[in-house]
């Protein structure tokens, strides 16, 4: 069983940048390739961001792709992602999974979610 813990999360203005954390605990994640989501409201919960086990391949949905870095430091099971200039359309739950597919495709755990919200 793993538990995944969000924060960062929080209201800013169109521009600035966020770093959101996602903290493991139970199994170690070092065998997940580790993903962030998020749902606006209104619209379905779509894939961001997804970096391998090892670090070594990350990939980016078009709609964050240079703008936002995912990382991890498997030594202390916490994923990050920093989001730099925000835009009113990232506003949105972001959540954090694990997955034991390429890709972070079909996630086996899922955290709470942490909101961001980028106001104008």
């Amino acid at each position: 069983q793993v538990r995944l813990v969000e924060s960062g999360g929080g209201l800013v203005q169109v521009g600035d940048s966020l770093r959101l954390s996602c903290a493991a605990s139970g199994r170690t994640v070092s065998v997940f390739a580790m993903g962030w989501f998020r749902q606006a409201p209104g619209k379905e919960r779509e894939g961001i961001s997804c970096i391998s086990s090892s670090g070594g391949s990350t990939n980016y949905a078009d709609s964050v792709k240079g703008r936002f870095t995912i990382t991890r430091d498997n030594a202390k099971n916490t994923v990050y992602l920093q989001m730099n200039s925000l835009k009113p359309d990232d506003t949105a739950v972001y959540y954090c999974a694990a997955s034991l597919a390429r890709l972070c495709v079909s996630p086996s755990y899922w955290g709470q979610g942490t909101q961001v919200t980028v106001s104008s």
